[in-house]
């Protein structure tokens, strides 16, 4: 237990009427991930101040760390309302507000939190991070450059996954992610050191919350099933997620040797239950990403520690040994911005899930778009969508006549402002059509639809690119100098499509306008990508299972494994 928190539960010990200390000690509980011991101290609190702000405030956040995110939205309401000046709250209910599926009033309540502190970086990058999820571009370069100040002066704790979607460099992703690291390292206490183990089989540990009907959950599962089917390597899931009852789930739950259920447990139980499960190297499958457990991580449970997959970016941390990449996404140009040992795989870093069947579509008018005309898509989050790649996009759009881009459908009233932004471009803005969220293989069907994919700068499409190239759809991007902005161009340059990768925005449009206005281009490129999909390797699982079991015996022997 971390010091700060050994002393708080003494002072309540000493002292139960203290209500100052049961507020802290319910902060502390909750940072260390202890839901229930962080209720029970709210809960005390409110006990002796009724009302309170401060007690309503924690019980909220409480509230919204258990998942009941309509109980945390009110929570938080009734103590803002009391201390309408506390920017702190005000920043919690954001939170509660955007999972209570209330965006535009989370919204409200960060921009309200940075009226009160405008100069404190976190809560302008909460701003700027929610503004982009709602394509609300007000005021948006003043405060990304606010920001990236901070970083550059290390005056701020930002999150680093938010930062990605900044224009910045992989040298301040990394001072991004050192001082996030460094905040999350106070205080803890590492486990006593650990080895690998010197022979036998190797024990793999995977830590994430998307195992299940998730993107993590889609791209690793039929990897995983090919090295179950393998046998060499021992495969342990710890899921920081619950059972969705997916049929994902079910396939990872078959496919690891051992799939934990960590879910809610505090930091310290599952990083010593990873310590129990003698994982001799442990995969972080979430770092920066949100919903993972970098404290955990931090603990050091297992003697070699990996980041791949989910975040696109360098941990920063002290306690991550390697990252693993591949030769396109992470060249040797760019190893200087990550703090890990640089690990790279023969082919894409990111595995798919190659037994996924691309069911039928429904007919184009049922989906909102022209029966006959040229369908653009781009299913990327929203927060993706920025001024830059939406001027690209619309400049396409001009260009290819009756053609409509596909989006997906984003939060509050995140559409109508980016049919706002077409008419400002001149366009009609029923050119842009909106999918709602759909099961998975409903949404990868409507890809049947969609003739070409334009992508996102500077955050590319990373699962949306992979998705759209199983089912057929190709994929324009224009790499860039990030880990996160080269992930849709490492699947095209292993497809050998390299011609999908251009400079730069110009070409970016002239080379969408051309296929747009080609139909026997357009259908060429596509028969290009069906025979690419099948010889290229890129959705080799069997082979991708061999490789990585050779980048994981090779990091075990560099900790002392003589193998089996």
């Amino acid at each position: 237990m971390d010091p700060q928190r050994e002393q708080l539960r003494g002072a309540v010990q000493r002292n139960p009427h203290d209500f100052i200390a049961w507020v802290m000690l319910a902060d502390a509980e909750l940072e260390a991930g202890d839901t229930a011991a962080g209720e029970h101290a709210a809960a005390r609190a409110l006990q002796l101040r009724p009302g309170h702000p401060e007690a309503l405030a924690r019980l909220g956040r409480t509230r919204w760390v258990q998942g009941r995110h309509d109980e945390a939205a009110a929570l938080l309401r009734q103590a803002a309302a009391l201390v309408p000046e506390h920017p702190g709250i005000a920043l919690w209910l954001g939170h509660a507000l955007e999972d209570a599926g209330q965006p535009e009033a989370a919204a409200d309540a960060y921009r309200h939190a940075h009226r009160l502190l405008p100069g404190e970086p976190y809560i302008t990058a909460q701003l700027l991070n929610w503004q982009r999820r709602l394509c609300d571009w007000r005021g948006i370069d003043a405060l990304s450059n606010q920001v990236r100040q901070a970083v550059a002066h290390g005056q701020a704790v930002v999150e680093p996954f938010a930062f990605l979607s900044e224009d910045s460099s992989a040298a301040e992703q990394l001072a991004c992610a050192r001082q996030r690291a460094a905040a999350i390292a106070e205080g803890l206490r590492p486990l006593p050191a650990t080895r690998v183990r010197a022979q036998g089989r190797l024990r793999v540990g995977f830590l994430s919350n998307g195992f299940g009907a998730h993107p993590t959950g889609l791209l690793t599962v039929a990897l995983f099933e090919q090295l179950r089917a393998r046998g060499q390597l021992e495969l342990h899931l710890f899921a920081l997620n619950g059972d969705d009852g997916s049929a994902i789930r079910a396939r990872l739950q078959a496919a690891a040797d051992v799939l934990h259920d960590v879910a809610s447990l505090p930091h310290p139980s599952i990083a010593a239950g990873i310590r129990d499960a003698g994982i001799d190297v442990l995969f972080d499958l979430r770092g920066w990403g949100g919903g993972g457990t970098p404290a955990v991580l931090a603990m050091r449970p297992a003697p070699v520690q990996v980041n791949w997959l989910a975040y696109p970016g360098t941990s920063g941390a002290t306690w991550i040994d390697y990252v693993l990449a591949d030769g396109f996404v992470l060249p040797d140009a760019l190893a200087a911005g990550f703090s890990e040992r640089v690990r790279r795989l023969p082919r894409a870093f990111q595995p798919s899930d190659n037994t996924r069947i691309v069911e039928a579509a429904p007919a184009r008018e049922a989906c909102g778009l022209p029966a006959q005309d040229v369908v653009f898509c781009c299913f990327n989050n929203s927060y993706k969508l920025n001024p830059r790649s939406m001027q690209r996009a619309f400049a396409v759009l001009q260009g290819v006549p009756g053609s409509v881009l596909w989006l997906l459908s984003g939060p509050g009233d995140a559409d109508a402002r980016l049919r706002a932004a077409a008419q400002g471009a001149g366009l009609d803005p029923a050119r842009l059509v909106f999918m709602p969220k759909l099961p998975h293989p409903t949404y990868l069907a409507r890809y049947r639809h969609a003739d070409l994919f334009l992508d996102t700068q500077p955050y590319n499409a990373h699962t949306t690119a992979s998705d759209a190239l199983w089912a057929g759809c190709p994929v324009l991007t224009c790499p860039g100098a990030t880990f996160a902005s080269r992930v849709a161009g490492s699947l095209n340059h292993h497809l050998r499509m390299e011609e999908m990768n251009v400079a730069d925005d110009r070409a970016f449009v002239a080379t969408a306008i051309a296929l747009g206005n080609d139909p026997a281009a357009l259908a060429a490129l596509r028969a290009r990508l069906a025979t690419a999909r099948e010889a290229s390797g890129l959705f080799d699982m069997a082979g991708f299972a061999e490789d990585f079991r050779a980048q994981v015996e090779g990091m075990a022997r560099e900790h002392g494994w003589q193998g089996t």
